[in-house]
């Protein structure tokens, strides 16, 4: 008897095991099947739309399913409801010029998840990046923080990556000595290595059209044949080319190869911006990422005097208010990584001071990087389909540029990657 009883015991507790998996599998796809309702906020659900105030976002399975005025969209009864009253929600944020070249960053693949996790909030999610550009980093590195993120390791933004970049020979810059980056002799090196670069898993590739060799001297000038060599691979694996000008020396590269993305204005050429030079990249339909905060931020670390730090940001002011002017796409980016201060305030304030509208840093922020690097048909936008990519905001933007730096929650398709405390 003591035998049988201890054999139905064994089948009772198996039994109760499997009833208990069954109900947590149960629960777990409950939770994963639940809508998330943002209730409340002031919604803005692109640059040219009308705000929706006191809005509802329904999201289900990562998709935005609904967007409307509360009082008209029908919230399921077993949602989960987040109060966003008070709170501002546009589309997830591009900040489409960041580096994972800091030490920290090294052996990303063996960096404990919350080490990791901590970084990509310190750096991007905290301020609303839900999608990012590295503009040069050791590519296999980088990849492995994308894995990491995209197997729900950790929390953290889409990441679309260049590696390191390419210069001219004899071209790595002197900031970055004594590391030496690869270089372009010709046309047909620029060619295969380009296409290895890609091959390895790049989604955009990198030049230094002009690059800065020694302070005070003249940067050393890609010639445009071999640029537009490695522009020509790049398009041809369908992957766009960034360039960091230095000058309008480097500028002139990017109108004669194709190049498609302006990775910085050039203030050190201390050379304002033409209407023929706008107009030239208006109509080859270059984006630029201004990185005005980043000029600001070097001048001032290295001690030049009010005057001067005056003048070299009056010449990156305008030029962006130049090209902007014109119609010329920005995509916002502020260098982070490089930059060792991550906060885009002053870039927004700065990008406001240059004449952009709240609609139009919105749009640089979203809709432009979305579909520069098309991304338009998954995200970018707060519209039923999407790719729920959200940012909540405490406060309005449209009323005060900073605001846009006040984050409350990142989301990334419907998961929240970032809460502020």
């Amino acid at each position: 008897m003591r035998k049988i009883a201890i054999v139905i015991f064994i089948l009772l507790g198996c039994f109760g095991g499997l009833l208990a998996s069954s109900a947590t599998r149960q629960a777990r796809s409950s939770n994963e099947n639940q809508s998330l309702a943002l209730v409340g906020a002031k919604i803005y659900p692109s640059p040219t739309d009308k705000p929706i105030v006191g809005g509802v976002v329904l999201i289900k399975d990562g998709k935005i399913i609904a967007v409307g005025d509360k009082s008209k969209v029908r919230i399921p009864k077993n949602s989960r409801v987040l109060d966003c009253n008070g709170f501002t929600l546009t589309a997830g944020f591009w900040n489409s010029h960041v580096h994972f070249s800091e030490p920290k960053w090294q052996n990303a693949g063996s960096i404990s998840a919350s080490q990791l996790t901590q970084q990509i909030q310190e750096m991007l999610t905290r301020y609303g990046f839900a999608h990012a550009l590295d503009t040069g980093s050791e590519l296999q590195n980088t990849l492995a923080i994308r894995r990491r993120i995209e197997s729900g390791e950790i929390p953290g933004p889409s990441i679309r990556t260049a590696g390191i970049p390419f210069v001219p020979s004899q071209g790595s810059p002197f900031y970055i000595a004594p590391l030496k980056l690869p270089e372009l002799a010709t046309p047909e090196e620029a060619t295969k290595l380009v296409r290895e670069r890609i091959v390895a898993g790049a989604d955009a590739i990198k030049l230094f059209a002009a690059s800065p060799v020694s302070p005070g001297k003249p940067p050393v000038v890609m010639p445009p044949e071999i640029a537009k060599a490695a522009v020509s691979a790049a398009h041809a694996l369908g992957k766009p080319a960034v360039a960091h000008p230095t000058t309008n020396a480097g500028v002139n590269v990017v109108l004669e190869s194709g190049i498609d993305i302006l990775a910085h204005t050039t203030p050190d050429g201390m050379e304002p911006w033409g209407d023929d030079l706008v107009r030239k990249l208006r109509s080859a339909g270059v984006a630029l990422a201004p990185t005005l905060k980043l000029w600001k931020w070097e001048v001032e670390r290295k001690g030049f005097a009010p005057a001067v730090v005056e003048r070299f940001m009056d010449i990156a002011l305008q030029q962006v208010r130049a090209y902007s002017q014109a119609g010329g796409e920005i995509l916002f980016g502020t260098d982070v990584g490089y930059m060792t201060d991550y906060d885009p305030t002053d870039e927004y304030l700065l990008m406001a001071k240059a004449g952009l509208s709240f609609q139009q840093i919105l749009a640089a922020l979203t809709t432009a990087p979305a579909a520069r690097f098309g991304a338009a048909k998954l995200t970018g936008r707060i519209a039923p389909g999407l790719d729920a990519d959200i940012v909540l905001l405490a406060g309005d933007p449209a009323v005060d540029a900073k605001v846009f730096s006040k984050v409350r929650y990142t989301l990334r398709q419907g998961k929240v990657i970032y809460e502020s405390k």
